[in-house]
């Protein structure tokens, strides 16, 4: 292909939050010479967020878990945010305002919604039993400690413990590890089951047992006790809108990748802009920030051999927005950040305007819909042949069970269909052969994801850009500190 070649010290393909991740990193060492491309309009992947509404509201992640101390570069960026600062022993803690404000969780169950997650209206005495039973389980493993002082279950995960005792659970679904530990309180293997449908997209059978307890067991504080959630109107597109901003001009959007050729001298990367227009770069050094089904399509190398990719699988979604003039009513306990109708194979909705105090009037509820009751390839067939039309009957009518005139509160409903929204952690995936392998540079082509970690967090997603931008800093000379 003739035409202008551009050069470029570092080039990142995508902006989700592991390649806006690796370009902060990048300035932080001292590289200001780099250029971002992405596909859309908008940065962020599954943490884009869109503000069109009577707020901000998020086309996916909408939280991010207050980090430990133990991770002070997610700290150092929280901070920079305005959502997090260090107590006197220099803990971090959440700022009032990024903190989930209550009430934080309602589910709706039996015609009324009742608070928490559990569904405890229904639970007879052997469902309370189990379901303490679990918690002491999940305080057990959330405390354990290996030979070398490693966590089972850490932040990013991989300071996780490699301990047999521990890898050995992903060899087993979270269906099979419940069975195993005696746990059949069918309200339990439900509220288990809500936590792998909304971290993984999956059912669980279709996710590991180590996945299923990381999911409860990582995201603690010192003591073991669940971190407090931080969130915005716009949810994580506050966290990459805000690493977005500090790109200016060397951020690219509407770029179409279709062409990565590492070689001997630099890294030759074709993209169409949005007139179809081909523009050529030259990279001494290329951070791939995509997932693998796009880096497979698009990097020669991974064309020709890349078997191993084969183990990676995707969960599909639909995310709605439903904007509203006014509340509707609804019974029992009153609104929440975060809710769910139990008997709904969807995961319910959020609220967008959750944190800023208006209780009443417009809002706009960003409602999940993992198709997880399918096939991956399924799944994606079953999400192409839906129209809007379709979608927003669907939505309605499953919120509406929960909602008195629901329809009449309705302005418009916008829906984001998401054919690999994120990776599934399926058994023996993540401590897995094909995993550690995907994360193996190519020439000068090297890889950041939250994919290569097995696990679709935005927690994840940053190590994977840290741990990238590092890689190129280390390869260009540079020696600094890093947290390891």
């Amino acid at each position: 292909m003739s035409g202008p070649v551009e050069r470029v010290p570092v080039l990142i393909v995508g902006a989700g939050p592991s390649g806006l991740s690796a370009a902060w990193r990048l300035s932080r060492l001292g590289i200001e010479r780099y250029l971002v491309l992405d596909l859309e309009r908008l940065v962020g992947g599954t943490s884009a967020s869109e503000r069109d509404g009577v707020v901000p509201y998020p086309w996916g992640a909408h939280y991010v878990p207050l980090p430990r101390a133990d991770n002070p570069e997610l700290v150092t960026l929280l901070s920079e945010l305005g959502a997090v600062e260090l107590d006197p022993s220099g803990n971090p803690e959440g700022v009032e305002a990024a903190r989930v404000r209550a009430p934080e969780e309602r589910l709706f169950i039996d015609g009324s919604w009742i608070e928490g997650l559990f569904p405890s209206s229904r639970a007879q005495l052997r469902d309370r039993e189990e379901l303490a039973r679990f918690e002491r389980e999940i305080q057990r493993l959330a405390l354990f400690r290996d030979t070398t002082g490693k966590r089972a279950f850490a932040l990013p995960m991989r300071r996780c413990s490699a301990a047999a005792e521990i890898t050995e659970l992903d060899r087993l679904s979270a269906a099979d590890w419940l069975e195993k530990q005696g746990f059949r309180s069918k309200l339990l293997r439900w509220y288990v089951e809500y936590a792998c449908r909304d971290d993984y997209g999956a059912s669980l059978e279709r996710t590991s047992a180590w996945a299923m307890l990381f999911y409860f067991c990582a995201r603690v504080g010192p003591s073991g006790e669940s971190a407090p959630f931080l969130t915005w109107p716009e949810g994580n597109g506050k966290v990459v809108g805000h690493l977005a901003r500090k790109l200016g001009p060397r951020l690219r959007l509407n770029r179409l990748v279709s062409d990565v050729a590492p070689g001997p001298d630099g890294v030759e990367v074709v993209a169409l802009d949005e007139q179809g227009h081909a523009e050529r770069y030259l990279a001494e050094h290329v951070i791939l920030a995509v997932p693998k089904f796009i880096a497979r399509r698009i990097l020669r190398p991974l064309k020709e051999q890349a078997a191993h990719l084969d183990e990676f699988r995707y969960a599909a979604w639909i995310v709605a927005n439903v904007h509203l003039s006014e509340r509707p009513r609804s019974r029992g306990f009153p609104f929440a950040w975060d809710n769910v109708l139990f008997d709904s194979p969807a995961l319910g909705y959020v609220v967008a305007t959750h944190q800023t105090l208006a209780d009443f009037g417009p809002t706009v509820w960003t409602y999940y819909r993992p198709l997880w009751e399918h096939g991956e390839l399924e799944s994606r067939k079953l999400l192409q042949g839906l129209d809007h039309a379709s979608v927003a009957e669907s939505v309605l009518a499953d919120l509406s069970r929960a909602h008195q005139k629901l329809e009449s509160c309705v302005e418009r409903i916008d829906v984001y269909r998401w054919g690999h929204a994120m990776v599934t952690p399926a058994p023996g995936f993540i401590w897995g052969a094909g995993r550690a392998r995907a994360a193996e540079p190519v020439g000068r082509v090297v890889f950041a994801h939250s994919d290569l970690s097995g696990l679709p967090l935005l927690e994840e997603a940053f190590d994977r850009g840290l741990l990238a931008a590092e890689q190129v800093a280390r390869a260009r000379g540079l020696t600094f500190e890093t947290q390891g």
